[in-house]
C-alpha cells in the first residue's frame, strides 16, 4: 500500500518525474558485455562510423548519451558518470555494452609500474642537454 492508503503505489517522484531503477537500464546486469574492468580515469572513444547513433533503434537513450557525449571530446568513465547523473556501475555495464557493440573503445590510463623510471628521465635529459 501507499502513503496514502490506495493500493496502487506507482514509481514516481514529484520532483523528479518518473523513477527508472538503475538495474533497468541495464535489464539486471552487474557487469558490462566487455570482458575488462573500466577503470574511472580510463577515456571512452567513439568509432568513426557511431556518428549516428540516434538512428540505431537497438540502443537505449542512455546508450545514445554516452555516445553523443564521447563525440564532443573524449571523456572519461567518471565524468559520464557525472554528466548522466548516473552510478558508476551502470555507466561501467552501458559502456561495456557500446565497447561489444565497436561503437566505442576505451583508452586506458598506463599502469605506475609500466611508466618510465624518473631516473631514467632525468638521465635523458641530462644526455639532451649535452649535446
Amino acid at each position: 500500500m501507499s502513503d496514502d492508503g490506495s493500493a496502487n503505489p506507482h514509481w514516481y517522484d514529484d520532483d523528479a518525474g518518473p523513477v527508472v531503477r538503475p538495474y533497468a537500464m541495464t535489464r539486471g546486469r552487474t557487469a558490462g558485455a566487455a570482458r575488462h574492468r573500466l577503470d574511472l580515469i580510463a577515456l571512452v572513444v567513439p568509432e568513426p562510423h557511431a556518428d549516428d547513433a540516434e538512428a540505431d533503434q537497438t540502443l537505449s537513450p542512455e546508450h545514445v548519451d554516452i555516445i553523443q557525449l564521447c563525440q564532443e571530446a573524449p571523456q572519461s568513465v567518471a565524468e559520464l558518470a557525472s554528466s548522466l547523473d548516473l552510478p558508476i556501475g551502470v555507466v561501467r555495464v552501458l559502456i561495456g555494452d557500446l565497447v561489444e557493440d565497436e561503437l566505442v573503445h576505451v583508452t586506458r590510463p598506463v599502469p605506475p609500474a609500466e611508466l618510465p623510471d624518473e631516473s631514467i628521465l632525468r638521465d635523458v635529459i641530462t644526455g639532451l642537454r649535452a649535446l
